[in-house]
């Protein structure tokens, strides 16, 4: 028979954190235990005939191994799928050989590659019970983010990530089973929507299923496409996967942090109700069968139905006119395989959510005795879990953004810090060991963060706003309407500006210039070194009656002295900076491209002899024009270089130009750029020299313009 209920809380959290021993982490053994357990939220695959609610949990334990051993794992059924519809003939036996597999599979890949790694081992009975019972391409699965080694991509999972190999994200280009291409969170069901009401209007019979996680529901266009949906009622699958943890970029110092708000408690709490389900589908036909008329006393009849049906908690999808399954195993193949399949058989279900619980790092128990489940990893030996992790002469622009705000917070009470489910990736997670109670993780919710910032502005705090620079164009009506418009003093912190690298074109911070630096009040600065940076946060501090915001790449810093303590000094607003002197050739870098720039200037010091001048803009709003014109009036040449997209910092500076009669005369301007396109993952630096803003290209672009005869295109190659 069918049981649906709530999981004990204190029964799935001490198996899904249980910690193996340290004796057991550390040994040179190639055979680790791995626990299988059984809970009862829905176990339907035993029959469907009534519905028990309870909240009782009994856990059964049935022990499995797994083989990590650092060699190529055996896998002779994973040996025979190249693609999904191989999968349609197996057995449940089969299948569970082939999750087993696909986690020493996955183990051994990342092992060697690093990338991501526990999510794939959550959700390896999931996507293998997804693939048995739908048929993609031709049923559209549409991962919130993720990725699959069961449709034709195995032989180069290798490659993942790097230049010239797979995505890290579902991509279109990439496979025809990638029905949307994803990288930002929470879009699975605005995109399988579209996609359901398409096929209905073509007359098509396909399935469209949406795969999302609790972390993902944090964020409101999740919301607004599950209302829509409800409207709509056309056919539509959301599999929303629950694993009490967002990612490894939210967790805090002291270990992983719970998706924000109070969904998470709600979820604990969601049952199936059986009840609810037959009455709303009866009102449903009603409704169908006697016209608009009785439209509204059906609409009366179904809101009697929730209320008499539902526990507190369970009408939270219910009540979006969505059906709700759950909560369901999700390590459990059977379950899983029988559920998909009656939800399919279903003629004309409407939306239904399927809420199944997983558990991050599954199968592997170094991933699952980890504070932070190995979300994403460096190469690491498979047998202990030990990662090799090299230590940099330097840290990273983000750590010196968390140590430079700690230390204007010290000095400052007023300082607070906001975050999107971002700790680890903004450096915050720092700041909040500190500051626990001044610094705010909103959860992947960028709109609200920054109108959040807003309201925290106008009482008077100082709001330091920490958004990736590409998560950033989620809230930019809000940067608008809500902070520019009102001249607040929001401060906002663009992580990851530029080229990222293995990320690719999801993550890359191209544009935050130019959407920035086209807003009135704005004040747009970019660091050239990790002393500047924190010159700047300081510089940020003291602007207190406008919004404000800095960009800062990803990678480490140069090595230059830091401010003592950490504590920078203020800067004065819309002045750059000379950082050597030369003649005929001026080069005005913005932002840490400075760094290429003063390597060119080396290039062509001592290949060629020419001696080029080098200023550090520091802001593109308000320019320095004082410097401009001095670099106007001195050279013959000025090249302008930044990492940012077309309609940045460059074109500033060429209106200034234009507008002060600057383009009058014999100067020669050329703008160094990305390309109008976007450039895919790989090597960080070879992005660089794909974008043409290497040293090396800097150097033959002055030569193109001093006209000494050299043959530029030799410096491509030194």
């Amino acid at each position: 028979m069918a049981f649906c209920g709530v999981m004990n809380n204190s029964l799935f959290q001490s198996s899904l954190y249980s910690h193996y021993s340290s004796s057991l982490l550390s040994s040179s053994g190639t055979t680790l235990p791995v626990k299988r357990q059984k809970y009862c939220g829905i176990s339907a695959a035993q029959g469907e005939s009534h519905t028990n609610e309870t909240n009782d949990a009994v856990v059964k334990t049935t022990p499995r191994t797994l083989q990590f051993t650092g060699e190529k794992p055996s896998t002779p059924i994973l040996d025979t799928i190249n693609y999904p519809i191989h999968m349609k003939n197996l057995s449940l036996e089969e299948l569970e050989k082939l999750c087993d597999e696909i986690r020493e599979e996955i183990v051994y890949t990342v092992s060697q590659t690093g990338g991501h790694l526990s999510s794939s081992l959550g959700v390896s009975e999931l996507t293998v019970a997804l693939h048995h019972v739908f048929s993609t391409p031709d049923d559209k699965i549409i991962w919130d983010v993720g990725h699959q080694i069961l449709t034709g991509r195995r032989s180069r999972m290798h490659t993942i990530r790097k230049t010239f190999g797979l995505a890290g994200f579902p991509k279109r280009e990439e496979s025809a089973h990638d029905a949307f291409g994803v990288g930002h969170s929470s879009t699975s069901i605005s995109a399988a929507l579209g996609m359901a009401v398409a096929r209905d209007l073509l007359g098509k019979k396909n399935h469209v299923i949406s795969v999302i996680g609790d972390g993902a529901m944090t964020a409101g266009q999740a919301y607004e496409a599950m209302n829509n949906a409800g409207f709509l009622d056309s056919n539509l699958i959301i599999v929303l996967n629950d694993n009490k943890q967002v990612s490894l970029p939210t967790a805090t110092v002291d270990g992983p942090a719970p998706p924000v708000g109070a969904l998470s408690k709600t979820l604990t709490r969601l049952q199936a109700s059986t009840k609810f389900r037959i009455l709303r589908e009866a009102a449903k036909g009603i409704t169908k069968q006697m016209g608009n008329k009785t439209h509204e006393i059906a609409a009366k009849v179904d809101t009697y139905v929730r209320g008499m049906s539902g526990k507190p908690g369970s009408s939270l999808f219910e009540e979006l006119g969505i059906y709700y399954i759950g909560p369901v195993d999700g390590h459990n193949i059977e379950d899983l395989v029988h559920i998909f399949k009656k939800v399919k058989e279903m003629p004309t279900p409407g939306p239904v959510l399927i809420h199944i619980i997983t558990e991050k790092g599954k199968g592997y128990p170094p991933a699952e005795a980890a504070s932070d489940k190995m979300h994403g990893v460096v190469k690491f030996d498979p047998r202990t879990g030990k990662q090799s992790k090299s230590k940099p002469k330097t840290l990273s622009y983000t750590q010196y953004f968390a140590d430079s705000l700690i230390a204007e917070a010290g000095k400052d009470e007023k300082i607070v810090a906001i975050h999107a489910a971002m700790g680890g990736g903004t450096g915050l997670n720092v700041f909040h060991k500190r500051f626990p109670n001044r610094c705010f993780d909103v959860g992947i919710a960028e709109q609200h963060a920054v109108t959040f910032a807003a309201g925290l502005a106008t009482e008077g705090l100082k709001p330091f706003c920490a958004i990736y620079s590409s998560f950033l164009q989620r809230g930019y009506d809000q940067v608008v309407h809500d902070v520019d418009l009102q001249k607040l003093p929001v401060r906002f912190m663009m992580d990851r500006a530029g080229l990222v690298g293995a990320d690719g074109p999801t993550h890359c911070g191209a544009f935050d210039t130019t959407f920035m630096a086209c807003l009135p009040n704005m004040i747009v600065m970019a660091p050239s070194d990790e002393a500047e940076l924190m010159h700047m946060i300081a510089t940020s501090v003291a602007i207190d009656d406008r919004p404000s915001c800095l960009r800062y790449p990803r990678g480490n810093g140069v090595g230059v002295t830091l401010p003592l303590n950490n504590k920078g000094t203020p800067l004065e607003i819309g002045k750059g900076r000379i950082l050597r002197k030369g003649n005929r050739v001026a080069i005005l870098g913005f932002g840490t491209i400075v760094q290429n720039c003063l390597a060119a200037a080396d290039i062509l010091q001592e290949v060629c002899g020419i001696f080029v001048s080098v200023a550090d803009a520091r802001f593109c709003k308000p320019l320095d024009g004082d410097l401009i014109k001095q670099l106007v009036h001195e050279h013959e040449v000025l090249i302008t270089v930044e990492e940012g997209s077309i309609g940045g910092f460059s074109a500033h500076v060429s209106h200034f130009l234009c507008l002060n009669g600057l383009l009058d005369g014999n100067l020669k301007w050329r703008a160094m750029v990305l390309p109008d396109r976007y450039i895919e993952h790989g090597d960080q630096n070879g992005q660089i020299e794909e974008a043409g803003l290497s040293p090396k290209h800097i150097a033959a672009t002055v030569l193109s313009l001093v006209g000494e005869g050299k043959d530029t295109l030799s410096f491509i190659n030194l």
